[in-house]
């Protein structure tokens, strides 16, 4: 008869027994927090300085992360830009190339009628001979 069995509490109506104090607990703060109440506390007057820095610094973060969002936004835009400059650079640059041949810039001058002839003899090349001369004096 020394083995007794010895019925101990369930773990559930442990917990029962100490949630009812933690949520009272809880829906106090809530309600402080809620009226306002807890403002008029002395420790927290104590603490405002802290807690408007707090609270600035909240939105310094808050403000950085919009005006990251703000540059890679714009960052983004440029480089968009920028492709769209070079392609057109691209497109210009091959339009003047091809506007620049000797062909091409004859059929122009005959669309114009200006009088101005592709010329049919080739270039000579001029050779001038420098001497050295020197002064009597």
């Amino acid at each position: 008869m020394g083995n007794k069995f010895k019925e101990q509490p369930k773990p559930e109506e442990q917990k029962q027994t100490k949630s009812p104090a933690k949520e009272n607990k809880v829906m106090r703060s809530v309600a402080n927090v809620v009226s306002g109440s807890f403002l008029s506390k002395q420790t927290t007057l104590k603490h405002l300085p802290f807690i408007f820095f707090l609270s600035f610094l909240a939105v310094c973060y808050i403000a950085n992360g919009y005006y990251a969002d703000d540059q890679v936004r714009k960052l983004n835009r440029l480089s968009n830009e920028i492709k769209e400059l070079r392609t057109q650079y691209i497109v210009v640059k091959d339009s003047l190339v091809v506007k620049s041949k000797q062909t091409e810039v004859a059929k122009a001058l005959a669309k114009l009628q200006t009088g101005i002839k592709e010329s049919v003899v080739p270039p000579k090349k001029i050779i001038i001979n420098k001497q050295a001369t020197k002064k009597e004096d």
